[in-house]
């Protein structure tokens, strides 16, 4: 089975990513990347909380934006919300989509106090 790569359009039309026949829309319900969208982002060495704000070919800019420096148990974060350490950033935060190695809808109140 072949992988459909990456089709980029201009204006404002969707970038659809995916394989075979059925790519995913950036911006679709299913697609956690999307502005206005509340996320953990995971990169090579961390991890990021925040509403995406702004997306870029270089980059995901995040609001309501933490540093995650233990996340505990990842399944019992991600079901739970419930974060071992925070460090919230006090304004926006760009995250380089080269380190990304994935994006997850966050489905908790964004975690805005230190712990």
């Amino acid at each position: 089975m072949a992988t459909k790569k990456t089709k980029r359009t201009s204006g404002d039309n969707p970038i659809a990513v995916g394989s075979g026949d059925n790519p995913i829309a950036v911006g679709s319900g299913d697609n956690p990347i999307a502005v206005g969208s509340a996320v953990i982002i995971r990169t090579v060495t961390t991890y990021f909380t925040g509403r995406i704000a702004e997306i870029s070919a270089e980059m995901i800019v995040l609001t309501e934006a933490a540093w995650i420096a233990d996340t505990g148990r990842w399944s019992v974060a991600l079901s739970t919300g419930a974060l071992n350490e925070v460090e919230p950033f006090p304004g926006p935060v760009a995250v380089f989509r080269g380190a990304i190695v994935d994006v997850t809808m966050w489905s908790h109140e964004l975690p805005r106090t230190a712990k």
